[in-house]
């Protein structure tokens, strides 16, 4: 199982990448469950991944096709391997459809650019989807995986969906051929769940911070989480949609000063 951790600027991006993680997620968490940065914060955050690891960017819930087109777009040109889309506030599976194509289809204009879509375990309170019709959406649109995630952030995943739950969401997307990653105020303790249900990718951002999801992210904390995520075999997402890449490459030396001690007053602006 890999870990992906949530950064909102580049001293985090550096300060995830020494702890371990194996991927790194640009997001605004002040902006809500997929608040995206700025092009100039994920330029930044691409320069301090530097290529050690694979770059996924929270482009938002879907609002139109213009917007959705307008927000991949403004990811890719930066560059990231993925791009994570809600659809918060569409109920209706046709229309859920149609902008999930109209994601899909700006992010073929970039090879090495996969779509995830992002459900919500609380989906009435985000006036969502539910989370297995998600996945439907996402196989007949051709993503490359799903995220079930929390949208108010109001109770951990594992608080608002059962373990069962989970278990057959998760079952679900691999049998449509997904990877299936699993996000929502999750913390030590739900990384072996989450492993144990067949997750394939874990998202964590409050409990790799201190001061919480919209602290700052710690070094250990990451250290300590990605030891927890390597204690069971690492699971190969699968071929035919997109590849999360295994951890074979060594990090390099990145940082040559600690960023954790001037992340408050170079990212708080």
């Amino acid at each position: 199982m890999q870990l992906l951790i949530s950064v909102a600027g580049p001293a985090e991006a550096r300060a995830a990448l020494r702890g371990g993680a194996d991927v790194i997620d640009a997001k605004d968490p002040r902006r809500g469950a997929l608040g995206p940065v700025s092009v100039q914060r994920l330029a930044a955050i691409r320069a301090a991944v530097a290529g050690a690891r694979p770059l996924s960017a929270a482009v938002g819930d879907a609002t139109s096709e213009y917007a959705v087109a307008g927000s991949v777009a403004a990811a890719l040109s930066v560059g990231v391997a993925f791009v994570k889309l809600g659809l918060a506030g569409v109920a209706s599976e046709a229309r859920a459809d149609r902008l999930a194509v109209a994601a899909r289809r700006a992010v073929e204009t970039a090879v090495v650019t996969r779509l995830v879509l992002v459900a919500y375990a609380d989906w009435r309170s985000a006036a969502s989807l539910p989370p297995a019709r998600v996945v439907a959406v996402a196989a007949d649109t051709g993503a490359a995986g799903v995220l079930l995630d929390t949208a108010t952030k109001r109770a951990p995943l594992f608080a608002v969906e059962s373990p069962a739950g989970v278990a057959a969401w998760v079952a679900a997307a691999h049998a449509a051929g997904l990877f299936a990653a699993l996000a929502g105020g999750l913390c030590g303790p739900d990384l072996a769940r989450a492993r144990s249900l067949g997750a394939d990718v874990v998202g964590v951002r409050g409990a790799a911070c201190v001061g919480g999801r919209t602290g700052r992210v710690s070094r250990a904390r990451v250290a300590a989480l990605r030891a927890l995520a390597e204690a069971a075999p690492s699971l190969r997402v699968p071929i035919g949609r997109g590849v999360l890449p295994q951890r074979d490459v060594e990090l390099a030396e990145i940082v040559r000063r600690d960023d954790e001690v001037f992340h408050a007053v170079r990212e708080r602006a």
